[in-house]
């Protein structure tokens, strides 16, 4: 069976579960990654959760729980959480960083100017908030997809921006799926890539702890 690399946009899952009325520390994170894989006839190798995090200045309240909520994360097998603090990041400054982790990359000269090129469209239209978070996550997808790291990734967001990133992975072969809850899913990734629509029935009745 094929194995599976799930990334997580962990600001669009959070705040779309709440919109649905469930409470985020209510989600059982293996048994919502069981029923992604069966979904698409795979094995899962890795969950990689990518989240921005606030700081005390957003409310002690909302601090102090969202650490809470990020160690628990951390504990569970085949999850790796990555975060970035939550600030204003001027678009000069992300497009900065984007270089620093295409260069970290180590691609080939003819990758790496394809790799570039396509994240320009990336970066356009990254919230200047979220400070790097989604160009993290866009160019783990691509890294992955490049360096053949597993056999299906599957975006986890409702968000369109990562589309340019999802199509660079697409053409070096890999099968690329994406999976979103059915609040504020992008009509563009589901036109583009086969996908799977999480309803809060589907939470409720099979990824509740």
């Amino acid at each position: 069976m094929k194995q599976a690399v799930i990334f997580m946009d962990g600001n669009n899952f959070y705040h779309n579960l709440k919109q649905m009325g469930i409470k985020p520390g209510n989600i059982d994170f293996q048994k919502l990654s069981i029923l992604i894989c069966k979904n698409f006839n795979c094995s899962l190798r890795e969950v990689r959760y990518y989240n921005s995090m606030p700081t005390i200045r957003d409310g002690q309240e909302i601090y102090y729980s969202h650490l809470s909520f990020i160690d628990r994360l951390k504990t569970i097998k085949n999850f790796t959480v990555l975060t970035r603090k939550l600030q204003v990041h001027s678009n000069k400054e992300l497009i900065k960083e984007k270089q620093e982790w295409i260069n970290s990359l180590d691609l080939c000269d003819s990758c790496k100017p394809v790799v570039e090129q396509n994240f320009l469209d990336v970066i356009g239209s990254v919230k200047k908030k979220e400070k790097g978070v989604d160009v993290m996550l866009a160019v783990d997808l691509v890294e992955y997809a490049i360096k053949d790291k597993a056999d299906i990734l599957i975006v986890f967001s409702g968000d369109a921006d990562f589309v340019p990133a999802m199509n660079l992975a697409k053409e070096n072969n890999k099968e690329v799926f994406s999976v979103s809850l059915s609040k504020g899913y992008s009509r563009e990734l589901r036109e583009k890539f086969k996908f799977f629509v999480i309803g809060r029935n589907h939470l409720i009745e099979d990824c509740l702890k």
